[in-house]
């Protein structure tokens, strides 16, 4: 687990806690863009990984781990508070792509 407080998130079957990544404060024009108006961030770390899906009776794995950076829908997942940290909760069918 990557970070403390993902220890308290144990996900399940083929689900992923990713902890988003934020990106850095924009201005435009002088003008200073509100939380409200920020577009949600689609790139985020995996903190946490489920065991796999069951297929035909077999576990399949997870193709990515703690760690990895990944890049999910705009409109994916379930958000949730930890310890104060916001994270998502989504299906790994849900993330588009890990980037390296």
């Amino acid at each position: 687990m990557a970070t403390k407080n993902a220890s308290k998130v144990a996900p399940l079957a083929d689900r992923v806690v990713v902890k988003p990544l934020e990106e850095a404060e924009q201005m435009r024009g002088g003008l200073y863009i509100p939380d409200t108006a920020k577009e949600k961030p689609q790139q985020g770390e995996v903190v946490a990984v489920g065991p796999g899906r069951t297929e035909d009776g077999k576990r399949v794995p997870m193709e990515v781990k703690a760690g990895d950076k990944v890049l999910y829908g705009k409109y994916s997942g379930t958000e949730v508070t930890v310890a104060g940290e916001q994270m998502l909760i989504l299906r790994e069918s849900d993330i588009l792509a890990v980037v390296s």
